[in-house]
């Protein structure tokens, strides 16, 4: 929350040529409710079945760049899609600068608490580990500007050999 995806990633796509997805958009898009609504509605488990069936479907596509939901890397199942169809972008950003970019926002149910600060940290500590072991690539955000985010981004794919279909 707070990395930077939406905004690196329409930069990154628009520098490829390709399209911009974001999945909770396309989760709040399919099912016609909000994620807060679903997560109301459903619990957590509802909406990670949901974003692990949207992900399935996404990845299958034609090359994109796709956004990610924060706990979408939670399920092992998610993490093997990922790993599998897509170059695979950490933006690592510390808890006080994404604090400093959300603090307005309030579509995020994991948040609603007494403590973000804490929240995030919690759930910092179980996705960071995740999250860098299915990277291709690590940048921090909190230390960058988008446009060298996505030179970093660039420039690493590149090395790497990928090539879209």
């Amino acid at each position: 929350m707070g990395a930077g995806k939406t905004t690196i990633g329409r930069l990154l796509a628009k520098s490829l040529g390709v399209q911009f997805v974001d999945s909770d958009k396309e989760i709040e898009q399919r099912t016609g409710v909000s994620i807060p609504m679903i997560f109301e509605y459903e619990g957590e488990a509802g909406f990670r079945r949901r974003e692990a069936e949207v992900l399935a479907a996404l990845t299958g596509l034609s090359p994109m760049v796709l956004a990610t939901g924060g706990g979408s890397a939670i399920l092992p199942e998610n993490q093997a899609v990922l790993r599998q169809r897509g170059f695979v972008v950490y933006l690592q950003c510390a808890v006080d600068k994404q604090l400093e970019r959300i603090h307005k926002d309030t579509n995020r149910p994991l948040l609603n608490t007494d403590n973000p600060q804490a929240r995030l940290e919690a759930l910092l500590s179980v996705r960071a580990p995740i999250y860098q072991a299915i990277a291709d690539l690590i940048v921090d955000t909190g230390q960058c500007s988008s446009r060298s985010a996505v030179r970093q981004i660039l420039k690493a794919f590149s090395r790497a050999g990928n090539r879209l279909r």
